[in-house]
Order: C-alpha cells, then structure tokens, then sequence
C-alpha cells in the first residue's frame, strides 16, 4: 500500500503544479491580449496621425502651387496687356482682348481667395480629427515660372479658339443684369 499512497501523492502534486502553470499561464495570456490591445490602439493612432499629417502636407501642397501659378499669373496678363495696347491701334479688335484679358484676371483673383480659404478650412478640419480626407498623391511639377523675355521676336497675332472669344448673348445678358 505504501507505493499507492506515494503515487497519488505525486499525482496529487504533479496536478497542482500542472493547474499552478496554466493559471500562470492563463494570467500570462491575459496580460499579453491586454498588451496586445494597447499596442493596436497604438499602431491606430499613429496610423491616423500620419495620414493627417499627409493629407496636411497635401493640402499645403495644393496651396503653394496654387499661389505660386497665380503669382506667375498676373505678370503675364499683365505683359501681354501691355504688349497688345499699342495694337490697339492699327487693330481695334486687340481693346477687346485686352478687355477680354482683364476680365480673366479679375474673374481668377475673384475665385482664388475663396479656394485658399476653403482648402485653409479642410486643413483646419483634418487637425481637428475629422476623418482625413482621400486626397491623392500629388506628382510634384516642376514650379511655374514666368518666362522673362519673350523666345520668339516675332510675336504673333494671338488667336483664341472659338470657346474663348464673348458670345453676344452673354454679353446682354451681363449688361442687363448690371
């Protein structure tokens, strides 16, 4: 009988240390799924960060171009107005361009600041935590430079396609509005 006791007796101790072990473990496995949670909440987080951070760096992006193009803008209406009032002249028809170029000018400088104040609010949206914007990749060109002199001394007479020049219609139509 003394062979019996002795092993359920290790039977008995082996059982604790086997239920010891997966208690360890099962605490163990806890601890690791709570860590595991915290480090995705984590990873989450600084995902959203650096697509904010992105889209931000998008939006700024977007601006700077457009500021950049319409600073290269002006200068260039404003050459070729120059350029065309001694037309003005010999053709009467180049006032109308003229007029037409103005027009443009005013019409850009009238929708530009609207643009920047919309894109300044997204921007200040995406840093408030609002979901990020899908905003593709930019392919960054190469930045918009007036050109200083003219390549050709031989300047031509510009013509406009025919969805460029004033329709009648819609010149009435302005003039009765105002």
């Amino acid at each position: 009988m003394f062979g019996k006791d002795d092993l359920v007796d290790n039977l008995s101790r082996d059982l604790d240390r086997v239920r010891g072990r997966r208690d360890a473990l099962a605490s163990e496995a806890t601890t690791l799924t709570a860590h595991i949670a915290e480090l995705e909440a984590r990873l989450s987080e600084e995902k959203k960060r650096r697509e904010r951070d992105r889209v931000l760096g998008e939006i700024e992006a977007i601006k700077t171009r457009i500021k950049h193009a319409s600073s290269a803008f002006t200068p260039v209406v404003d050459g070729l107005c120059k350029a065309i009032e001694p037309a003005a002249a010999v053709m009467p028809e180049a006032r109308e361009l003229n007029s037409f170029l103005l027009s443009v000018a005013t019409e850009i400088d009238t929708v530009l600041d609207p643009l920047l104040r919309g894109l300044d609010q997204r921007a200040d949206a995406v840093r408030a935590g609002d979901p990020a914007l899908d905003l593709p990749s930019l392919a960054y060109e190469a930045p918009i430079v007036p050109p200083v002199e003219p390549r050709d001394n031989n300047e031509r007479m510009l013509r406009f396609p025919a969805w460029l020049s004033r329709d009648k219609e819609a010149e009435k139509k302005e003039t009765e509005s105002a």
